[in-house]
């Protein structure tokens, strides 16, 4: 009887969770969730563009096609420079940015409709054009960036921008210029320019096949000080990973936008990119990878690359599934901090979980006796949902974006969006880079003997791995209450989630192919950038925030790796109350403006001495700073003076054995007699256990030692 009244108990706590839940979701626009009817064009051929032998840095990028610049009341390219064949379906976002409906294109049907003042279709546009405009907008004592009327122009005491947007590779772009009075109208005038450009970067997770919105208003929010103290600043919707994690296609994007700049104004004394996240690692990779986009690095937030963040962010889900669903006890793992010694990330007792109530609701379908989760980690707050969203090709969450016939044939996943540069397999499904064949969860948590061989043993024989993708489907996923409040009824990808077939729930082969392809393509940051850094970020690790700040020391390992030393590498970490950009883009400008030499010593030559690693109070001041005020586990370390005032988190694959730099795809495998031949499990070890290894791990377990399996031996 007691039994029947907790599961009476705990469905009215759905209930209640589900009311909370409808305040304090957040609201999203309706027209996120306008069907749009859109018509399919075949997909290209699936051949690699170039040849990235060995690597896309030393390929030497075709001369433009386009003349530059694109004239007033023209459309700019639509075809990638060298980036590859365009892809479709892609959804034109020109009305979400207040930039009218596109130009129309084709009469066949392809692409969005675009309609007459009597809402009369008249044509359809498939590359989503907009003809290139000027307008301008003021920026106010509250660093309020507004449009401003062509009546107002001459009365506002607020200093003037001249804003130019159009379409480059499909993308909408904005130039944006401070100007005088006088010079209103004339397109080519930049007396108030102070010689330096801004390259503005942002984040997101994104699959393609859709131009994105950008806003001339909120590229000026972003840079309001920058723009007041006269930096023109320039960006394109195509460099926002929301929209792609191509970094080809992001690069191919920035190159012509940042030409259609010069073709007007002339080369910058310098060119220094900014933006979070995302925008933090596509210049990484971009300053890695090419030339002559951009001269310095001011990453935010930052990752090496996408790749690196999917190894370890789509273990979230399979952890949590494991502890909540498949763990033999469950009740062990409602201690939210002995997850952590697992996933590695953050996890904290009795913090929120805004979507908690799924739990219980799940519980109650799998027959499992319900309750509400007593904690939260980083896992759940910052990464729920990666793995249907960015892995599976039949969630789709662009769907509502395409007509139904668009959403059958289309392979929804970051993997297809790479698909010309991983490649596809028989199935036509882009190939994953992502592997867990031989990685063994916790194994540094057995070896601190802060979990039972038991315990370990349960995790490895049942956490599984993700199916193929030609074996996934959707999620069963509900809106009773609307798309705004979405019910999961597979919780944790687990439909999508390999099971138990004999003693151990089978594990994933990631394609070497893909991430050959990966490496040689410069979709993976190997540390090989000369340019200036100075990598900043809040720190967020009390507040399940995805944004970790582990992230910068895997860039700052691989850099020591490529290049001996990371003198051109500065990371600053502040109290989450205080904004260092504007003090980093202030030492960017010193450090830029002190060189002499273009070469990688004279880059560090022209560092500023009193530029440093460094840590800031919540009110800007100086907690430490200085060589090894970071030291910790990541470097072997004792924990220097800013790693002790701000802590720093891990990995499931680094509390697997995996080195801090984050850079093995796929390890190498040795079977388990060697392991315990080496020790990896210490002196205890029984006969028994072996046995269970054995039959856990039938491929092996993973050497780390070896280094990465997918990384080609001439990079």
């Amino acid at each position: 009887m007691r039994k029947y009244l907790k599961w009476i108990a705990a469905s009215l706590m759905v209930l209640v969770g589900i009311a909370a839940i409808l305040i304090t979701w957040p609201m999203l626009t309706q027209d996120e969730y306008t069907h749009r009817q859109v018509k399919a064009i075949a997909p290209a051929s699936n051949n690699l563009l170039l040849d990235f032998y060995p690597h896309i840095s030393t390929v030497t990028r075709p001369l433009e096609t386009f003349t530059f610049p694109i004239a007033l009341g023209e459309i700019g390219p639509s075809k990638n420079l060298y980036s590859g064949p365009n892809q479709y379906p892609f959804f034109c976002m020109t009305l979400d940015s207040g930039l009218g409906q596109p130009e129309i294109d084709n009469q066949q049907g392809f692409g969005v409709p675009v309609y007459d003042e009597q809402k009369k279709v008249i044509g359809y546009s498939k590359d989503c054009g907009v003809k290139t405009r000027l307008s301008y907008f003021a920026i106010d004592e509250n660093l309020q960036p507004y449009p401003i009327s062509s009546e107002a122009l001459h009365t506002s005491t607020d200093k003037l921008f001249k804003v130019e947007q159009g379409t480059i590779n499909r993308f909408i772009y904005t130039l944006i210029m401070p100007v005088s009075v006088d010079e209103v109208g004339d397109r080519l005038a930049k007396s108030q320019w102070n010689q330096r450009l801004i390259y503005q970067f942002n984040g997101g997770s994104g699959i393609g096949y859709r131009q994105g919105r950008q806003s001339a208003w909120k590229v000026m929010k972003r840079q309001a000080q920058q723009l007041l103290d006269g930096y023109a600043v320039i960006s394109s919707s195509g460099n926002k990973t929301s929209y792609t994690y191509n970094m080809l296609l992001a690069e191919d994007t920035a190159r012509r936008v940042k030409e259609q700049f010069t073709s007007l104004y002339g080369e910058p004394i310098y060119t220094v990119g900014i933006g979070g996240s995302g925008g933090g690692l596509a210049q990484y990779l971009i300053g890695q990878n090419s030339s002559g986009i951009l001269d310095g690095l001011i990453p935010l937030y930052s990752y090496p690359d996408m790749i690196t963040q999917t190894t370890y962010a789509l273990d979230c889900d399979l952890l949590n599934n494991y502890f909540t669903f498949r763990a033999k006890n469950r009740k062990a793992w409602r201690d939210w901090e002995r997850r952590r010694l697992i996933e590695g990330m953050n996890a904290i007792n009795d913090f929120p979980q805004r979507a908690g109530f799924l739990q219980p609701l799940n519980q109650l379908m799998a027959g499992f006796v319900p309750s509400f989760p007593k904690g939260n980690s980083e896992c759940i707050n910052g990464y729920f949902g990666l793995s249907a969203f960015i892995n599976n090709p039949k969630q789709g969450f662009l769907r509502q974006f395409f007509a139904k016939p668009v959403v059958a044939q289309t392979n929804w996943s970051y993997w297809q969006d790479m698909q010309h540069v991983f490649g596809t397999d028989t199935d036509g499904f882009g190939q994953s880079t992502w592997d867990n064949v031989g990685v063994q969860y916790g194994l540094k948590a057995l070896l601190d003997k802060k979990v039972t061989m038991a315990e370990f043993l349960d995790i490895n024989k049942n956490i599984g791995a993700w199916k193929y993708q030609n074996q996934m489907h959707r999620e069963q996923i509900v809106t009773p209450l609307g798309t705004q409040i979405p019910l999961w009824l597979s919780l944790w990808g687990s439909d999508n989630i390999t099971e138990s077939k004999s003693y151990s729930a089978p594990r994933h082969h990631g394609s070497l192919q893909a991430m050959e392809a990966a490496y040689r393509s410069g979709q993976v940051f190997i540390g090989q950038v000369h340019l200036p850094i100075i990598d900043a970020r809040h720190y967020l690790e009390n507040d399940l925030d995805m944004h970790h700040m582990s992230a910068s020391f895997y860039s700052r390992l691989r850099i020591e790796s490529a290049q001996g030393h990371h003198k051109n590498h500065v990371i600053w970490v502040a109290h989450k109350d205080h904004d260092p950009t504007t003090q980093a883009f202030a030492m960017m400008d010193k450090w830029l403006s002190n060189i002499k030499q273009h070469t990688p010593e004279g880059i560090i030559a022209a560092k500023p001495h009193d530029l440093k690693d460094t840590c800031f109070n919540a009110d800007g001041s100086t907690f430490a700073a200085g060589n090894h005020v970071f030291d910790g586990s990541w470097n072997q370390q004792n924990d220097g003076a800013c790693q002790s005032r701000f802590p720093m988190y891990s990995t499931s694959r680094i509390e697997a054995g995996a080195p801090w730099a984050g850079d093995i795809f796929k390890c190498a495998l040795i079977d388990v007699d060697t392991a315990v031949r080496q020790g990896m499990y210490g002196k205890d070890i029984t006969t028994r256990e072996i046995i269970a290894l054995k039959t856990i791990f039938v491929e092996g377990v993973c050497d780390y030692s070896q280094g990465d399996v997918g990384r080609p031996k001439d990079i």
